[in-house]
């Protein structure tokens, strides 16, 4: 049934966000989608169950990966892409800066993370690593990656960073940067002492309103147990 308005006109249809509570792609998505202002219903997709996998699924995602969204009959995936989309459609809240400079390092910082971190700790990455050279090896794998890329952050932002990564407003940086270091990388046990200024990003985002409601504890499916 599709719901009109009184003068005959539809409602628009909500956003649907295809997601995972403990995915950092996903989290930085629902980060942005809170910034925004931008209300979505949320689709629950369990990877540890392979529900990515699903024909349903992979209708919407050919490479099964999460985040998805489903924007009317605009349908997206990969995070950064539907980032920069609603970044483009929905201009409330700019997720980038005005000035060029400012934008080429939110640029930068956010290519850090989707490039040389994000890709190198999926799931599948580890689960072949756990599969085929041990499951002792995963752990020294995430932190070898994450390391070299937090290591790379740390030199980019530090003439940059304000009280968020590139000054004192959260744009695309911290957007894609957020999850990586709020919570996450507590399963690996992962040092954060030599990264000073993520360290002290990390305690600013935690009191971001639009961080807190997008935490993986905060979501419909995260395991209770």
């Amino acid at each position: 049934m599709v719901m009109m308005k009184d003068n005959g006109e539809e409602f628009p249809k909500k956003l649907q966000l295809y997601s995972f509570s403990t995915s950092p792609p996903s989290f930085s998505v629902r980060i942005a989608l809170n910034l925004k202002g931008l209300d979505y219903e949320y689709k629950a997709v369990n990877l540890f169950k392979g529900e990515q996998h699903r024909p349903e699924f992979l209708k919407i995602n050919p490479i099964g990966f999460i985040p998805a969204l489903m924007d009317g009959d605009m349908v997206l995936a990969d995070s950064f892409a539907i980032i920069l989309y609603l970044e483009e459609k929905y201009p409330q809240h700019p997720l980038l800066p005005c000035d060029l400079a400012k934008r080429a390092i939110n640029y930068q910082a956010a290519n850090f993370v989707c490039s040389s971190i994000q890709p190198l700790i999926r799931l599948p990455i580890l689960k072949y690593i756990g599969d085929n050279v041990g499951l002792e090896e995963k752990v020294p794998w995430v932190h070898k990656h994450v390391g070299k890329g937090f290591t790379a952050l740390e030199k980019l932002l530090k003439d940059h960073a304000g009280k968020y990564a590139t000054g004192d407003e959260i744009f695309l940086a911290d957007v894609l940067l957020a999850p990586y270091i709020v919570g996450y990388l507590q399963r690996y046990n992962f040092d954060m002492s030599e990264y000073p200024l993520l360290s002290r990003l990390a305690e600013a985002y935690k009191q971001v309103p639009a961080i807190q409601d997008a935490m993986p504890e905060k979501q419909p499916d995260f395991p209770i147990n």
